[in-house]
Order: structure tokens, then C-alpha cells, then sequence
């Protein structure tokens, strides 16, 4: 019995003992400040490391790198260690004895540390943390999902089950960083009915929070990008949160942001006004080749004539250390700004030619497309281009990137057709898509049209194909019995095959399948119909009655681009005031939604349908919001700057016109002179006989001393003699009418509203009865003319 008891008390001490040894190895670890030290602590003590000491010691080796600035980090050096090796062994051998939160940090911790994803440390990490999933706890179940991620296996069993965990514990997630890593992770093992429960979810914590960290509002835009979705609830949302967070954003993430914006079709003006504030005060700080390549992707664009040299002098001078992927940003930043500049163009083509044989086939596409836009004259580039591609097409077996080569091939100058490219399209055709037929079509059209098909019976062939890819789009159309499919796919279509060949025959199908038109799609549906120009009585319709059911289902931007359609088109549903009526509340109430230019555009459709809530008047028409608007302009691309101030003087004339109660001043008098015009003017007397000429292209402001004021109709104007009337003459081509109809669009019909209330008569003449057979000589044409102008028979 005594012996029994000095044994036991020997066992406990030598317990304590090695207990308290170990505990001051663990503190020794977790003090460790440089890398040599945590090895120098392992080559000691190997034989005594337990699965929690190996695990603390592989998580310090990344705490400590974690520090540093990126380029200074040592990760090559701490793989290559032998202590690191020592590290890796141990863990591996002790894995089943770790505990659920240190396997998945110590799996963290490596793949951080760049040890490779096959590694057989890593692989039993992996299976090991499969083995508990279901009793990790929701940050360690975040973490592994990360790290599954991270290691490409995106479509594995494994987050297929991670995803049924969060399915399952999604409403007891409080933690928006663990649920935006969980979104990013899971993306594409989801339902669509899944996917809009996380968007719920991210968009409720997003709103209790106080609070957010930008990287979590970055990694919810990650998840829309990888579902494909522009969700604008979610966007906005964490557009504020980055712009609360402005001071804290360096040059990756705001480059990381306005990629995410571009590729889900956002854009925020204040956004990039700050981005550009941030970016402009330190530009030669960024003198590095990634950093300068994110700077000019995120500046060029926006930048005014002398920041605009400064970074193209920069580009010039490191060209030659611009990776292969920094290369295709600077070179697709140049189209963008429409820079041709050819010093740097020369530049960006020499250092192609060691580049080439890296990239993939999609990047070799848009490169391609890139140097023709820029009008890039490197023959010998071009030869290397072509060979590739060429390679590239042969081998291809996805009919997206084959229709993408087939199209770009055609972009080549003076490029000659060769007939197994033909062929190629050929065998590919039954299984394109619309958007891939329209892409080979748009390319066979114009290698036939220039003569580039030169073997023998070419043309002929050619001819059988473009029937060949007619009958597989109508096949395609005819099989549609899913209205979101295809408008998913309409989305992506553009090209002129479309519109002459296929059009029609869509519309048709989407009014057999109108009973598919939901709140959820109408957005994509307005979209189609405001691309091909189709006035749709039925579809119109549907839509609008969808929308009066459904207006608090749909976002206030969404509902300005259906009114879009309705305005454009010249269009009035049955219950016309129920419908725009709806609309205008809940956007009037919805304001804030808007961004300054945004509001300009959605106050020129609502004018052009007649339409001038005061509340948006009176919010545009103001001093402070035209300085903001001015201000903002400067970052918007060109197009779309000039498309908004086109609007604004569009609506502030048809604002002074239709409501003078407003008192809102006339400002644009001098840029209407130069772009409202009418084709003829002239003042008949009370027998229709001309009283005095008037010179063509007179603009509407300054008619016999008009000036638009805000009592525009009654200053300025010389009386007429008693009886007399003003003429105006407009000749109007195919783009004032909807597609294959007489009926006159929005723009048009806005216009004559407007000369009428100016007291003109308004004579407005169609393209298709000037240019019909019935006119056919001129002496018609000057009948035709004096008998709508003075009525003579």
C-alpha cells in the first residue's frame, strides 16, 4: 500500500513537473518575436512539443509575417526551413489529438504561409476537420469554408455539406465577418432560394450595425460578383460603408472596389470623386509596377489633362517591368480613356512579345480587342496574335470561347480567313448560344462582305452557314419554356444578326411565355425592350400591371429604368396615372437612393412622359446640387458625362416651358443654340402664303427673338400679323419611331409638345413616306412639302 502511494505521488509530480515545463514552452512560443526564434524553440524541444505547442508555433510563424508589409514578408524562407519541415511532420502525426478550433487555425495558418495546396499536411487537416464539421463552432466553420476556398475546391462534397450547415444555423448568425466569409465560400454550392436568404441576412446585419469594417462590405461585393447578381440593396448599403470609411482605404482596395463595381454594372460618382482625392495628393508614391498599374486603372479614367500626362509618362518609364496581367490593366485602361497615346502604345507592344505565351485564351481575346480599339500598328504582334489564337481555336472545345475567338479573329486587320475556322464554327453551332451565334454570325458577315474568304467555293459555304446559324437561333427561341433563362441570355446579346434575324421571333416568345413576368424580372424584360426598341402592347402591359402589384418588391432604381421604357417608347398602359402615379411615390420617397446625376436622368425621363414632381424640381434646380453636380461630372466617363448634361438642359427648358409656377430660371440658352435645331422655319400669313424666311437650322430659343425664360412663352416674341402662324418642319428618321412601327417615341413627341406651346404649328415628316415609292421624284416631294405646309391640294 505504500509503495502503491510513493508511486502515485511520483506520477504526480512528474505530472506538475512537465506540466509546468510545458506551460513555460507555450509562453515562450507565444513570446516569440522573429521567426529564427520560434524554430530555434522547436530544434530544442522536439521530443517534448505536444499537438498544442506544434499548432501555436505554426500559427505565430504567420502571426509574425502577418505583421510586415507584404514585400517584406519571408514566406519562401520559413517554408524552406527544416525546423518548418520538423513542424509539419509533427502536426500531421498528431492531428487526431488536436482539438476542433486548432486544426482549423493550424490549416489556416499554412495555407497563409503558402504551403501548397497538395501538401499531405494539408490533405489530412482537411479530412480531419471534415470528420468534426458538424461541432465546429460557427467562426471555426467560417474559417475552414475560407480555407476550402482558398484551396479552389469550390465545388467539393465538403462545402457542399458547409453549406447545408449555414442552411440550417443561418438565422442564429450574428456576426456579419462570419457570414460574409461563409457567402464568398458557399457561392457556388447555393439555390437561388438560398441566395436570397443570405441577402436578407447580410442586408439586416449590414442595417443593426452601427459599425461594419470595409473588408466584410468588400467580401458581401465578392459574393454578388460570384453569384452574378447586381443586387442594389446590398450595394448601396456597403457603398456607404466604404465611403465612411474613406480614410482608412489604400490604393489595393479601392482598385479591388471599382473592379467589383465594374463587373457587377455599378457605379457611385461620390465614390470615385474620393477615390480620386485620396489617390491624386500622392501619385508619385506609387512608383511600383502593381501599385502604379492599380493607380492608373483607378485615375486614367478620371483624370484632368495634367495628372492624365504625368501618369502616362510614368507608364512609359517602367513599361518594361509591367507584368503579363499589369500589361492587359494598363492597355484596357487606355481604351477606356481613349488614349491612343502612341509612345506608350509602342511600349505596352514591345513588352508583349515576352508576354504572349502566358495568358490564357479569354485574356488573349481581350487583348486582341484592346490593340485593335487603340489602333495598335504591330504587325508582327498581330502575326504572334493570330498564330495563337489560331492554336487556341483548334484546340476549343466550349462554344463561348470559340464564338469569342471567332470574333476577335475578325477584328485582325487584313486578316484572310482560313477554312478550318469555318469548320470549327461550324461543328460548334448546336451548341451556342444566342450571344455565341450572334458573335460568329457578326464575323462571317463581315469576312463575306469584304472578300477575306478565299478558297474555292468559299462564299457559298459561307451562305450555307449564316442559314445554318439562323435555323440553330430559331431552334434555340422555340425550345425556351423558362422566361428567366432567356432573358438571361438576351442579356449578353447586342450585335446587328440579332436584331434583323431574331428579334421578332423573341418578342414573340416572350409574350407566349407572359405569364412568367414576375416583380423579379421585369427589371431584365425592360431591359430587352429598351435594347431592341420593340413596342409590345401586351408585354408593355404586363409589365406595368406587374409593377403597380409589386412596387414595394422593387428597388427605386430598378423602377427608373422601367419607366425608361414606358417614356422612351411613347407608351400609356391601360390604367396610365394608376401606373406612373405608383412609380413617382415610391420614387419621390426614395430619393436617397439616387446619386446626383442619377436624379438629373430619372427627372429627364419623367419630363419626356410629362411628368415634374416637384419635389425632385426643387431638389435639381438648386444651387447646392448643381455645384455637387458639377463636381461629380469630372469622374463619370465622357459618354455619360455628356449624356447627363444633355439631359439636364433637356429638362431645365422642358421645366421652364410646362411649369413657369416653378420659377425655376432658364440656364442653358447658349448650349440649346447649339444643339436644338429645327430642319426649316418659316411664318405663313392667314392665307398660308409665306410672310418672311427664316434661315434653316434656327435653334427653338431664338425664333424671331425668342428667349427661353421662365415665362419663356410671353417675352421676347414679335407679335404676328392677325391670322399668321409659325411653321416648323422636322424630318424625322427611323430612330424617332419604335422598331417596325409608325409610332412616334418620347424624344420626338416631347419635342413637338414643346414648339406647340412656343406657338409654332409643327409639321413633322416620317422617314417612310419621304423616302416611299409614291415620292419617288422631286416634283412629288415639293407637292408633298406645299401640301403640308400650306395646305394646298
Amino acid at each position: 500500500m505504500l509503495c502503491l502511494r510513493q508511486a502515485c505521488l511520483f506520477t504526480l509530480r512528474h505530472y506538475q513537473a512537465r506540466t509546468l515545463s510545458s506551460d513555460l514552452l507555450l509562453s515562450q512560443i507565444n513570446s516569440c518575436t522573429h521567426e529564427d526564434e520560434v524554430f530555434n524553440l522547436v530544434g530544442r524541444n522536439k521530443a517534448r512539443l505536444s499537438e498544442k505547442h506544434v499548432g501555436i508555433a505554426l500559427n505565430m510563424l504567420w502571426q509574425l509575417q502577418k505583421k510586415r508589409p507584404l514585400l517584406l514578408r519571408t514566406s519562401d524562407y520559413i517554408r524552406n526551413h527544416s525546423q518548418f519541415l520538423t513542424l509539419c511532420i509533427l502536426a500531421e502525426n498528431k492531428v487526431e489529438h488536436m482539438e476542433d478550433e486548432a486544426i482549423v487555425d493550424t490549416l489556416y495558418s499554412i495555407l497563409r504561409l503558402n504551403v501548397e495546396d497538395h501538401s499531405s499536411l494539408a490533405e489530412v487537416l482537411v479530412t480531419e476537420a471534415w470528420k468534426r464539421l458538424e461541432r465546429l463552432s460557427l467562426p471555426a466553420l467560417s474559417k475552414f469554408a475560407l480555407c476550402l476556398y482558398k484551396r479552389h475546391r469550390h465545388f467539393s462534397p465538403v462545402i457542399g455539406q458547409v453549406a447545408h450547415i449555414v442552411d440550417m444555423k443561418l438565422d442564429s448568425i450574428q456576426d456579419i465577418r462570419i457570414l460574409s466569409v461563409l457567402m464568398i465560400s458557399i457561392s457556388d454550392v447555393i439555390s437561388q432560394r438560398f441566395r436570397d436568404r443570405l441577402l436578407h441576412k447580410a442586408g439586416q446585419l449590414l442595417e443593426e450595425k452601427d459599425e461594419v469594417h470595409f473588408n466584410y462590405a468588400k467580401r458581401i461585393l465578392q459574393f454578388l460578383q460570384n453569384v452574378k447578381l447586381r443586387y442594389h440593396p446590398l450595394l448601396e448599403k456597403c457603398n456607404k460603408i466604404f465611403l465612411k470609411s474613406a480614410s482608412h482605404l489604400d490604393i489595393h482596395s479601392i482598385s479591388l472596389i471599382l473592379g467589383l463595381y465594374e463587373q457587377l454594372g455599378f457605379d457611385n460618382a461620390e465614390f470615385r470623386l474620393v477615390a480620386k482625392q485620396l489617390l491624386s495628393e500622392n501619385i508619385d508614391v506609387y512608383c511600383d509596377p502593381e501599385t502604379f498599374a492599380k493607380l492608373f486603372f483607378i485615375l486614367g479614367p478620371m483624370a484632368g489633362p495634367k495628372v492624365r500626362e504625368r501618369l502616362l509618362v510614368t507608364a512609359v518609364r517602367i513599361a518594361e517591368e509591367f507584368s503579363s496581367y499589369q500589361v492587359l490593366v494598363i492597355l484596357k485602361t487606355m481604351q477606356k480613356m481613349k488614349c491612343r497615346n502612341s509612345h506608350l502604345l509602342k511600349k505596352m507592344a514591345s513588352v508583349l512579345h515576352k508576354h504572349l505565351d502566358s495568358y490564357h485564351v479569354i485574356q488573349l481575346v481581350k487583348l486582341t480587342q484592346y490593340l485593335v480599339v487603340l489602333r495598335c500598328h504591330d504587325l508582327e504582334l498581330f502575326a504572334k496574335l493570330k498564330m495563337l489564337l489560331l492554336g487556341f481555336l483548334k484546340s476549343s472545345v466550349m462554344p463561348a470561347d470559340t464564338a469569342a475567338i471567332i470574333r476577335v479573329l475578325a477584328m485582325l486587320p487584313s486578316f484572310q480567313v482560313e477554312e478550318v475556322i469555318i469548320n470549327k464554327a461550324a461543328a460548334v453551332l448546336p451548341q451556342c448560344k444566342l450571344h455565341h451565334l450572334d458573335c460568329i454570325a457578326t464575323a462571317l458577315v463581315k469576312w463575306n462582305h469584304y472578300d477575306q474568304l478565299h478558297w474555292q467555293n468559299s462564299s457559298e459555304l459561307c451562305v450555307k452557314l449564316l442559314q445554318k446559324l439562323n435555323d440553330c437561333g430559331f431552334q434555340r427561341l422555340q425550345k425556351a419554356n423558362n422566361l428567366n433563362l432567356l432573358l438571361e441570355e438576351l442579356t449578353h446579346v447586342n450585335g446587328e444578326w440579332f436584331e434583323e434575324v431574331l428579334s421578332e421571333e423573341t418578342v414573340a416568345m416572350c409574350q407566349r411565355l407572359i405569364d412568367q413576368i414576375t416583380w423579379a424580372n421585369v427589371l431584365q424584360l425592360s431591359f430587352f425592350l429598351i435594347k431592341t426598341n420593340h413596342r409590345c402592347p401586351s408585354l408593355l402591359d404586363r409589365i406595368a400591371s406587374v409593377t403597380v402589384e409589386n412596387i414595394d418588391k422593387i428597388h427605386p432604381f430598378e423602377i427608373y429604368f422601367i419607366l425608361f421604357l414606358f417614356s422612351a417608347l411613347n407608351y400609356d398602359p391601360p390604367a396610365n396615372e394608376e401606373f406612373f402615379e405608383s412609380c413617382i411615390q415610391h420614387l419621390t420617397s426614395n430619393l436617397s437612393c439616387f446619386g446626383t446625376h442619377r436624379l438629373v436622368l430619372l427627372g429627364h425621363v419623367l419630363a419626356v412622359a410629362g411628368y415634374f414632381p416637384p419635389v425632385l424640381m426643387m431638389r435639381i434646380f438648386n444651387v447646392s446640387f448643381l455645384s455637387k453636380l458639377d463636381a461629380q461630372l469630372e469622374v463619370l466617363p465622357d459618354i455619360l458625362k455628356q449624356r447627363v448634361r444633355l439631359c439636364l438642359m433637356k429638362l431645365n427648358r422642358a421645366v421652364c416651358l410646362e411649369c413657369p409656377e416653378f420659377h425655376i430660371p432658364w440656364f442653358h440658352e447658349h448650349y440649346c443654340q447649339r444643339v436644338f435645331c429645327n430642319n426649316f422655319e418659316c411664318i405663313l400669313d392667314e392665307n398660308k402664303k409665306p410672310l418672311s424666311y427664316v434661315a434653316q437650322n434656327t435653334p427653338l430659343d431664338d425664333v424671331e427673338g425668342i428667349r427661353l425664360t421662365h415665362d419663356i412663352k410671353d417675352k421676347g416674341r414679335k407679335a404676328l400679323p392677325p391670322g399668321a402662324q409659325r411653321i416648323a418642319l422636322e424630318f424625322l428618321d427611323s430612330k424617332a419611331f419604335s422598331k417596325d412601327s409608325h409610332h412616334l417615341k418620347g424624344e420626338s413627341a416631347l419635342k413637338k409638345r414643346h414648339l406647340e406651346m412656343l406657338g409654332y404649328r409643327v409639321v413633322q415628316i416620317p422617314h417612310f413616306e419621304w423616302n416611299s415609292m409614291v415620292l419617288s421624284t422631286k416634283g412629288e416631294q415639293l407637292e408633298y412639302l406645299r401640301r403640308h405646309l400650306y395646305g394646298i391640294q
